[in-house]
Formats: structure tokens, sequence, C-alpha cells
């Protein structure tokens, strides 16, 4: 027996399902109810007259016991059956003040709904026994205020059992209803549960940290990773806050980020950085937040990820500052350079002076030292450059060895600070552990007013070459006659580019001046120099492309058409012609293809004696240059071909240079040929010089003459050969083809 009514009494309804302040809600509700009915039938039954004052008191005595016990018991359970047994004395003094009216009966039902609300057996079944014992009890007692029909009068109990079964049946149905739903519910729990596991293990056990707050800026829940990276314990504080975490904002943003995000409600990502209490270091933090709702839309609580993007940040600054900084010196980029100045030009009140540097022989640095010196080399310049300039002037390197520098100030400032810069570079920079001097060339320009950018650096540019060209370690202050010069080489490069950008055997014709044999008087040789033909058929000289070549490196295309074309126009002439010499500049000297390109010109025609071309290197190229100037001119011989010592005499050392290198020939300069007739010291000179040329085993070529007296100085000095206008100036090609053939024909080239 006792496992059976266990087994119903577990399968019935027993408000397991309502949280303790939804059954006090609901329990609330009902005790209400049943004080106003007790009210409402006080007032019925006062209208009633003096027969129903008997029920009214009994309905009312036993109503405020109920409702005693209502508020006043402690079990949930006992005070529903209080207010269920409450709604049955309610429900019976209705019907009595109503002397027994069927439709009277109809509150029972009304009060099985009610009851309802508890969702739980214990107050129906208390209402039901308590409604069959009243229809039983009273309606035998008092029929008249129980039923209205003979038939109830006569059969008061069957009546009980009748209505106790229809209260039975309703309640039956509310029953089941309640055990479906609850079964539903419990399902729908378990869902939940299911779905809110699944939500904590993502939100535990996600590498990424979060967290839930309150709209009051206390921690609700934390995963395992937001603990972890704030260095949090596994457990927080009751009431922790945002103000407790052990990060700090930065600035003012960050103070009010946890406001923001609660004012704005709706996702939102920002990015703030903070520093940290422990260490002190700083992190940059984006968070993602997204608002939780109720129904009323009332933020419930702010749920946010946060990701830290230090390392990310770090990437771009890193990045952004390669970008604005040149990576050898730490010095701003050209890029960054022009965007600054353009700026300062704009919103600077003062005028704005920029000083343009270029490091004086830095090639020679570079090339002779190696590349590794070169590159401290500048940044010991750089160091020496940013400690000398003033603080908050764009100080960059715009590529090579230029550096260049802008600052507001008064119009002297750039004078003073580029002196400035003269006089710290005038003590050695300190580069691998030694010393080296450097000098730098500095242009000096001051910009008034609003300016372009590109037009400030373009003049203390010029002002900076004008200061080159005038012997460097100098400093040279931008005026409007400096744009001349600059304008010309500008142009001169222009059309050098255009003219090998062409066919260069057109615009790059090779003229050649006869070299001449003092002993037969014939055409022993020739040099080839190179003019320009413009578009319109004017012939330039080379006084007006050669320097832009130099200064621009065109001098190294420009040399191999040279060499190319003279080799072609020495087959064509054949044995008519002894030999042809081809001058090379000292950048060509330099290049490590040089010797590689000449033996690639004589390979292709191996049907040519190599010692019938002569290259021809100035004793000043020599000096300067870059490379062992031995090694490459011995490397030069193995080729075959023959070396030229040119403009011999315009150096230093002339001696030295005479009896260390492996020259073939020397070629008097002009300066000690000129007068030669009339100048005893100059006889001296020159016959000494021939002397030491003879004991060297080299040969002699007079270069410069012009009259009849030094030709024949020359040839009574024994000099072997010379060239000059007295013979003929440079001539094109057709003509100086014509002029072999006339002195061949008339046999000396005094003829004609």
């Amino acid at each position: 027996m006792g496992t059976w009514t266990t087994w119903l009494r577990d399968r019935l309804p027993a408000g397991r399902g309502l949280r303790d302040e939804d059954w006090a809600g609901r329990h609330r509700l009902l005790t209400v109810l049943l004080a106003v009915a007790m009210v409402l039938l006080t007032v019925f039954g006062a209208f009633q007259g003096d027969h129903a004052v008997g029920a009214l008191l009994l309905t009312d005595g036993l109503l405020l016991p109920s409702l005693a016990a209502a508020a006043l018991l402690r079990s949930r359970r006992l005070r529903s059956v209080a207010v269920a047994l409450g709604f049955t004395v309610a429900c019976g003094g209705f019907v009595a003040l109503c002397h027994g009216l069927t439709e009277a009966h109809f509150t029972f039902f009304i009060a099985v709904a009610a009851l309802a609300l508890y969702r739980d057996w214990a107050p129906f079944g208390a209402f039901l026994v308590a409604t069959t014992l009243h229809h039983g009890v009273f309606g035998t007692l008092v029929s008249d205020h129980t039923y209205d029909h003979d038939t109830a009068f006569a059969h008061p109990l069957v009546w009980a059992l009748l209505h106790g079964a229809a209260v039975l049946f309703a309640a039956g149905f509310q029953l089941v209803s309640w055990s479906l739903t609850e079964a539903e519910e419990q399902r729908a729990q378990e869902n939940l549960d299911e779905s809110q596991a699944q939500l904590s293990v993502a939100f535990d056990e996600t590498p990424v940290p979060m967290a839930m707050i309150s709209p009051e800026g206390v921690f609700v829940r934390t995963n395992a990773a937001y603990r972890e990276w704030l260095r949090l314990p596994a457990e927080l504080p009751e009431g922790f806050c945002v103000i407790d975490l052990p990060i700090r904002p930065v600035d003012t943003a960050g103070a009010q980020l946890f406001e923001t995000l609660v004012r704005q409600g709706e996702p939102t990502t920002v990015t703030r950085q903070f520093r940290r209490v422990d260490d002190d270091s700083l992190i940059w933090v984006q968070v993602h937040s997204t608002g939780l709702f109720d129904r009323q839309n009332r933020l419930r609580m702010v749920v946010v990820h946060c990701l830290d993007v230090t390392a990310v940040r770090d990437h771009e600054a890193e990045l952004s500052y390669q970008v604005r900084h040149d990576s050898l010196t730490g010095l701003l980029s050209r890029k960054a350079f022009e965007h600054d100045l353009a700026r300062l030009l704009t919103r600077s009140h003062e005028p704005v002076s920029v000083i343009y540097l270029d490091v004086d022989r830095f090639k020679s640095i570079n090339d002779g030292s190696g590349h590794t010196t070169g590159d401290d080399v500048l940044r010991a310049l750089a160091v020496r450059l940013d400690a000398v300039v003033p603080a908050g002037a764009l100080v960059a390197r715009l590529g090579g060895d230029e550096f260049i520098v802008a600052l507001p100030g008064p119009a002297g400032i750039g004078l003073r600070v580029g002196n400035s810069i003269l006089a710290a570079l005038a003590e050695p920079l300190p580069v691998g552990g030694q010393e080296l001097p450097v000098s730098v060339s500095v242009g000096v320009t001051t910009a008034f007013g609003p300016a372009g950018a590109d037009e400030v650096v373009l003049a203390a540019d010029t002002a900076m070459y004008a200061a080159k060209r005038a012997g460097g370690n100098r400093l040279q202050v931008f005026t409007d006659d400096l744009r001349v010069p600059v304008q010309e080489r500008i142009a001169a490069e222009s059309r050098l580019r255009r003219a090998l950008a062409a066919d260069p055997r057109h615009s790059l014709p090779l003229w050649f001046q006869p070299v001449v044999s003092t002993v037969t008087g014939h055409i022993a040789g020739a040099e080839a120099l190179v003019r320009m033909r413009t578009p319109d058929g004017e012939i330039l000289g080379p006084h007006a492309f050669i320097g832009a070549a130099e200064e621009t490196g065109l001098i190294v295309p420009l040399g191999e058409h040279v060499l190319r074309s003279a080799v072609e126009h020495l087959l064509h002439w054949s044995d008519r012609l002894g030999y042809v010499s081809v001058n090379v500049s000292p950048r060509q000297l330099a290049e490590p293809d040089f010797v590689p390109m000449v033996a690639g010109v004589l390979a292709a025609v191996p049907y040519l004696d190599p010692s019938r071309l002569v290259l021809e290197i100035t004793e000043t190229a020599l000096i300067s240059s870059t490379v062992d100037v031995s090694e490459r001119l011995a490397a030069l011989k193995q080729l075959g071909v023959r070396i030229a010592l040119d403009d011999f005499g315009t150096g230093y050392s002339s001696l030295t240079w005479l009896k260390s290198l492996p020259a073939d020939i020397v070629k008097l300069d002009r300066s000690f040929v000129a007068g030669l007739a009339a100048d005893p010291r100059k006889s001296s000179i020159i016959s000494a010089v021939l002397w030491l040329a003879r004991s060297l085993g080299m040969s002699t070529i007079a270069e410069g003459v012009e009259d009849l007296a030094d030709w024949t100085a020359l040839r009574e000095a024994g000099c072997p050969a010379v060239q000059g206008y007295f013979f003929s100036k440079p001539l094109p090609a057709p003509e100086f083809d014509r002029m072999i053939h006339l002195r061949e024909t008339s046999g000396s080239a005094l003829a004609g």
C-alpha cells in the first residue's frame, strides 16, 4: 500500500517546477483574492437581511483562520492547503447566502482554476475533500441552503458525491495538464542545461579572455583565459569590479572605456592602451563588447572579449617606423621628410631653412675601404648631425651619401646651423675603431611663406652642388644665379639620355684628330673624340655633355659606345691607320665590369691586333681613382691593348706614376708645348721627359701643337709624334677618311 501511494505521490504535481519567488508571488495573489472574497461576501450578506446573519458569521469565522494560516505557516504546502480550505469556505458561504442556487455552485469550479496556480496536488486534494464534505454535511443539515431542487433535498449525499466528482474531474484535468507541462518544462530545462553547459564550455575553455560584467561594473563571470591574462586568482572576491583590475588606462579614453561600453550597449569594438600595475609594462587591448538586455530593453550585463594586440601594435609601429625612417641611420626617410617638410612650410609662421649635405668623395671611401666602412661612415655622420642640429629640426637621409635638414626660425638660422655642421665635421668620425676624416658640401636655402617642398629642396640641392664644384668642404647659400648651371646640367643630362636611347652611331658620332710622326710626317694614328648631334642637326662639343655624364654615371655607357665605335672605324680603315686611342674616365676605370667589357669587344674581332687600340688615362684620374690602378691596368695590358698616360705633367707626382705604371705612351700636356720654341725651361723639361720615357721603353706624343715653330722644336728634340691644330682639328669620320686618302697620295701629313 505504501509503495503504491508513494508511486502515485511521486507522479502527482507538487509545484516543484516553480521557483520560490514565483510560488510566493502566486500565493500572495491567491491570498489577496481570498481576502477580497471575504470582504465581498460580507457586503453581499449584509444586503440579504437578518436570515443571512448566521451563515455570514460562520463563513467569516472560518475564513479568518484560513487567511491567518496562509500568512503565518512556514510550509509552502500547508499555506496552500489553508488557502484551498479558505476558498472552499468562501464558495460554501456564497452558496448558502444564495439559498443553494445552482449557479452559485459554479464558484467551486472557479476556485479549482484559481488553485491551479499552485501546480500542486495537495491544495487540490484538500479542496476536493472539503467540497465533498461541505455538500454532504450541509446538504443533509441545511439542504435548502445547499441545493435548490427536490431531488437534492431527498438524496443530499448522492449530490454531494456528484459535486465532488465534478470537482475531481476538473482538478484531474488540471493535474494532467500540470504533469504534461512539467514534463515539457523538464525537457526544456534539460535542453537549457545542455545549452548552458555548452556555453559554459565555450566560455570557460576558449583561449580568448572573456568576462561578463554587470552595468554597475561588477564581474559576474570570467573565464580562465581572462584570469590568466590579467594574472587574477581562480576565484574573484565578492563584488570584484572593473576598477579593481590590475591594469590602469594610459589616457582619458581608456579611463572611460567601461562607461562608454555601457552607454552604447550595442556591439562595439575599441582599442585602448593600458599599463600593468605589477610590472609597469604597456599593453594594447582590443575590446569587443555586446550588451545583453531583458524584455524591457534594460541592460542586464555586458559581455566582453579582450584581445591583447600589443604584438600587433608593436609590429605596426615598427612598420610605421621603417616607413618613416632610414634603415641605416635611423633618420627620417626621404618620403617622410618630404611629407613633414610640406606640412612645416604650410603651417610655420616663421621662415623655414633647408640645409642639403653631400659627403665629399664618398665613392672613394665606399670603394676603397668597402661598403661596410661606407655604411659606418654614414651612421657616424648621422649621429654627429643629429647632435648638432637644434631639437625639433627635421633630419633625414635622402639616399646614398645625401642628408638634409629643415628647421623653422629666423632667416639666418640655416647659415648658422650649416656652419656648425661644417665645424662639427672638422673632427674625424669614429669608424671601426679608428678616426676617419670626412668633409661635406653644404647648400642652404630659406623659404619665406608658403612654398613647394620640391622647389625648396631643389634650391638647397643646387647650392650644395655649387659648393661641391667649388672644391667641397664648404657652404653655399642659394641664389637665383645658381639655377643657370643646374638647369644647364639637367638639360645636358636629358640630351645625353635621349642620345644614348636613340642610335648612338648617329646621335653620338666620333670625330678623329690625327697623330703625326715627326720622323716620316705621316699620320701614325688618331684620337677618337665623341660629339653629340642634336635632333636639329647641331653638333655639340664634349663640354656640352661630358660633365653631366661624369656626374650622373652616364659616362659608363657613353664610354662603351665610344670604344665599340672606335674599333669599328679602325676595322674600316684597316692598315691605312696604325691605331686609334680612346679616352677612359676615372668612373669607367673604377667599374668592375670595365676590363671584361674591353675583353668582350676585342673577342668580337679576333682578327684585329689589340695593340692598335690605345686607352688614354689622365694622370689626375689615376691619382683620384678608388681602385688599384696598377692591377686594373695590368689586366688591360694582358688583353694586348696599349696604355697612354694623358695630360702628363698636370698631376702631383708625375715621375712616380711614370715609373710605376705599365704605360706604353706618354702624352705631354699642351701647357708644356705651347710656346716651346721661345721658352728654354720648357725645352729642358721636355728633353728630360723624353729621355726618361725612352729609358722606360715608352713612346711620347706632344699635344696642342699649333704653330710651325713648336713643331720644329719638338722634331729637333726627338719627340716621336705630335698632335694638334697645326695639322688638323678633330674631323668627322668621313672627312678624316678623305684626309687619310689625300695624305697617302701626297706622302706627308703637312700636305694640303
